[in-house]
């Protein structure tokens, strides 16, 4: 008869092992992503402090570092989908970090008060 609260308590200790393990495995971190805007005319988009050409499929968080109230930061996807995203604001001026899943395909970002001379684009493979 002592057996069995053995056992069980043996079990249910076993279990709580298993979870806390599982709870403290290393999960995979989301890559990030750098844009800036401002303070003059100038655009990047930069991972690993290169200029991002190509990306993966998958989750990213975009850290935005908005250094102008005049201007803005926007992705959008060029063909193939409706994508649009204002990461930015005019007037904010400041840091904004926004999760973003992107799927295949040419991406562009630009500030749209100044767009025909701040974007740039990028492939999702």
């Amino acid at each position: 008869m002592i057996r069995r609260p053995v056992a069980l308590v043996l079990a249910l200790a076993a279990a709580l092992i298993a979870v806390a393990a599982a709870l403290s495995a290393p999960h995979a971190a989301v890559p990030t992503v750098n844009g800036t805007v401002g303070p003059g005319y100038t655009i990047t988009l930069k991972s690993n402090g290169k200029q991002v050409k190509s990306l993966k499929a998958g989750s990213y968080n975009f850290v935005v570092a908005d250094k102008a109230s005049s201007h803005n930061f926007v992705l959008e996807k060029k063909k193939g989908g409706t994508f649009e995203k204002e990461l930015t604001t005019v007037p904010f001026k400041g840091t904004k970090t926004v999760k973003i899943k992107l799927s295949p395909g040419e991406y562009e970002f630009y500030c749209r008060p100044h767009e025909s001379t701040m974007e740039g684009d990028f492939t999702v493979k």
